[in-house]
C-alpha cells in the first residue's frame, strides 16, 4: 500500500470518527430528553410492585411524570422545528444533461477514474469556486427529488471556470471536488451532515424577523436550543470537513496531478479577473438599470487584458488556442445569460426578469448604453444639486445652460464649498436609490414557484452579497465631477465613451484611453485647486465654458 493510500485511509477514518462524535452529541441530547420519562417509568414500576409507597413517593411520581410530559412535548416541538427548517442552498443555475452531455460525460468519467459515485446533477454559480452540495433535505426536495433514488450531491461549478479554463484544466480542478462524493455516500458522514445542517437552518429560522411574539416564541426557543447544540458540534464538524477534504485531495492525486498544479494558477487568475469585472464593469451597468448578459465571456477579455498588462500573467493567453471548457455546453450563450442575471441579482439586487428599467446589454452597446448614460445622469444630478444650493451660473454663461465652468468655479471658491456639495450629492444619490423599485420577494417569485434559483432563500431582500460598501459623499462628488468632465470632453473635444475590461467606463481621446483624470479631479474636489484640471482640459482641448448635453 502506497503512502497516498495510507494517508487516504487515515483521513477517511478520522472523518468517520468525527462524524460518530457528532452523532453521539445527537444521542446524548436524545438521552437528556428521555431521562425524565425513564425515571417516571421506574418510579411507577416500583410503586406497582409495592416499593416506594406512601404519599411522598406518590407526589414524586406524579411530579416526575409531569416534568417528563413537558420535556417530551417541548422536545417534540424543537424536533419538528429542526426537521421543517430549510437548510441554506446556494443560488445556482441548473444544467440539464440534455444541455451539456459532454460535461456530464466528463464528470462521470472522472468519477469512474476516481472510483467514487458520480454527482447527481450539475449546476453553475457566478463565483470562482466549485463544491458539492447536498440537496436531499426533506424540506427542500421537489416531488421529483423525493421520488429519485439517486441521493448523490450536486456538483456546483463556478461559471467563470468554464469560459476561462481549457477542458483538461477543468477536469484537473474538478478532480478533488468530485472525489468528495465518496465521503458524502458514507452513511455516518451523511447523517452527521444532515444533523448539523438541520441545526444551522433552525438557528437561521429562529433569528428571522417578521414573526409576532406568539408565533415567534416557539421558533426562537428552538433556535436557541439548536444554537447550544451547534456550539457543541462546532469543533467536530470543522474537523470532519477538513478530513473529508484531505481524503478527497489524496484520492485525486492519481488523476491529472501535474496539470492541477498549473490549473490552480488559472483559478487565482480567474478570481482576480472576475472580481475586477464585477466591481469595475458590471456594477456601473447594474446601477444604470442594465445588466451585461455575457459576463462569463467578458471575463475572458478581462483576463486577456490582464495578461497583456501584467508580466506575471504573461503567457497565460497562449492556452486560448485549446478547446475551452464552455464548449462542453450545448448552448453556452444561454448559460452565460442565466448566470449573468443571477450575478446581477446576488451582487446588486436586480429583479428576476428583464423589463424597461432592467434590460440586458451586450458588450458592443456598453459604451453608449452604460458609460455615456452614466456620465450624463451624474452630470445632471450634479447640476440639480447646484441649482438647489442656489449656485449661480459661470460668468458670461446662459443661466439655463449647464457648463463645466460653473462646477469648477464653485469648487474653487472660498469657504470650502466642496463639503456642502458632497453632502448634497450624497443625499441626492440616496433619494434616487430609495425611489428605485426594491427587488423584494414578489419580484423574486415572478418567474414561477420553483423556477427561481433564489426561491429557497425565502423573503430576504437582495442583494445577498453586496459588492461594495456605501460610498462617501466625497467619493460620490469626485465621480460626479469626473462625469461632468467626460461629458464636456465628448461634447466639445470629440472624445468618446469606451470600455476598459479591468477599469470599467473609460474616456477615449483619439482612440486612446485617458487614465490620468482622477488626480486633477481630486485636487479640485478635496483641495479646491482647479489648476491641475485646467491644464488637463487644455491638453485635451476641452472647452469648460461650452454647454453640455445632459440626460
Amino acid at each position: 500500500m502506497s503512502g497516498i493510500d495510507v494517508g487516504e485511509e487515515l483521513g477517511a477514518r478520522a472523518a468517520q470518527a468525527r462524524a460518530l462524535a457528532l452523532l453521539r452529541i445527537r444521542s446524548r441530547a436524545l438521552a437528556v430528553v428521555i431521562t425524565p420519562a425513564a425515571v417516571a417509568v421506574v418510579l411507577f414500576a416500583a410503586g406497582a410492585q409495592g416499593h416506594l409507597g406512601g404519599p411522598f413517593w406518590d407526589g414524586v411520581r406524579w411530579a416526575v411524570l409531569g416534568v417528563a410530559v413537558v420535556v417530551l412535548l417541548v422536545s417534540a416541538a424543537v424536533a419538528v422545528a429542526v426537521a421543517r427548517a430549510r437548510p441554506a442552498v446556494s443560488p445556482t443555475v441548473p444544467v440539464a444533461e440534455e444541455g451539456a452531455p459532454d460535461l456530464y460525460r466528463l464528470v462521470r468519467d472522472l468519477a469512474d477514474r476516481l472510483g467514487v459515485p458520480a454527482p447527481s446533477a450539475i449546476a453553475l454559480t457566478p463565483d470562482c469556486d466549485s463544491w458539492l452540495e447536498d440537496r436531499t433535505h426533506r424540506s427542500s426536495k421537489s416531488k421529483a427529488a423525493v421520488e429519485a433514488k439517486n441521493t448523490a450531491p450536486v456538483l456546483v461549478i463556478g461559471s467563470p471556470f468554464l469560459w476561462w479554463m481549457r477542458v483538461a484544466e477543468l477536469r484537473a480542478v474538478l478532480a478533488p471536488v468530485v472525489a468528495g462524493t465518496e465521503s458524502s455516500a458514507h452513511p455516518d458522514i451523511a447523517a452527521a451532515r444532515r444533523f448539523v445542517r438541520g441545526l444551522d437552518a433552525a438557528v437561521a429560522d429562529g433569528a428571522a424577523p417578521g414573526r409576532g411574539a406568539l408565533r415567534g416564541a416557539p421558533v426562537t426557543f428552538a433556535g436557541w436550543v439548536a444554537r447550544l447544540l451547534l456550539r457543541a458540534c462546532r469543533e467536530h464538524a470543522a474537523e470532519m470537513e477538513r478530513c473529508v477534504a484531505a481524503t478527497a485531495s489524496m484520492r485525486a492525486q492519481g488523476v491529472d496531478y501535474a496539470l492541477r498544479i498549473a490549473a490552480q494558477e488559472q483559478v487565482g487568475l480567474a478570481y482576480a479577473g472576475w472580481d475586477r469585472l464585477l466591481t469595475r464593469v458590471a456594477l456601473p451597468a447594474w446601477r444604470m438599470g442594465r445588466w451585461p448578459s455575457r459576463l462569463d465571456a467578458g471575463v475572458v477579455s478581462a483576463l486577456t487584458e490582464l495578461s497583456r498588462r501584467d508580466r506575471l500573467a504573461d503567457g497565460f493567453t497562449s492556452r486560448l488556442g485549446e478547446r475551452p471548457a464552455c464548449d462542453l455546453l450545448e448552448e453556452p450563450g444561454i448559460a452565460d445569460e442565466a448566470t449573468s442575471l443571477l450575478a446581477a441579482r446576488l451582487f446588486h439586487g436586480g429583479p428576476a426578469e428583464s423589463g424597461p428599467d432592467w434590460a440586458p446589454v451586450d458588450w458592443q452597446q456598453y459604451p453608449d448604453e452604460v458609460v455615456d448614460r452614466k456620465w450624463r445622469t451624474e452630470a445632471a444630478r450634479l447640476h440639480r444639486v447646484l441649482d438647489a444650493m442656489g449656485v449661480p451660473p459661470a460668468s458670461a454663461a446662459d443661466p439655463a445652460v449647464p457648463t463645466l465652468a460653473r462646477v469648477m468655479e464653485h469648487l474653487a471658491g472660498p469657504g470650502g464649498p466642496g463639503e456642502e456639495l458632497a453632502a448634497g450629492i450624497g443625499a441626492a444619490v440616496a433619494r434616487d436609490d430609495a425611489q428605485a423599485p426594491a427587488p423584494g420577494p414578489a419580484q423574486q417569485a415572478a418567474s414561477g414557484a420553483g423556477a427561481d434559483p433564489l426561491d429557497l432563500w425565502g423573503p430576504d431582500l437582495l442583494p445577498l452579497f453586496p459588492l461594495q460598501p456605501p460610498r462617501t459623499g466625497t467619493e460620490l462628488l469626485a465621480d460626479h465631477v469626473a462625469a461632468m468632465v467626460c461629458c464636456a470632453a465628448v461634447d466639445t473635444a470629440g472624445a468618446a465613451p469606451g470600455l476598459d475590461w479591468l477599469d470599467g467606463p473609460a474616456l477615449l481621446v483619439d482612440g486612446e484611453r485617458r487614465a490620468d483624470l482622477a488626480t486633477p479631479v481630486l485636487s479640485l474636489v478635496e483641495d479646491g485647486d482647479p489648476d491641475p484640471l485646467r491644464s488637463w482640459l487644455a491638453e485635451v482641448g476641452v472647452r469648460s465654458d461650452k454647454p453640455v448635453r445632459l440626460v
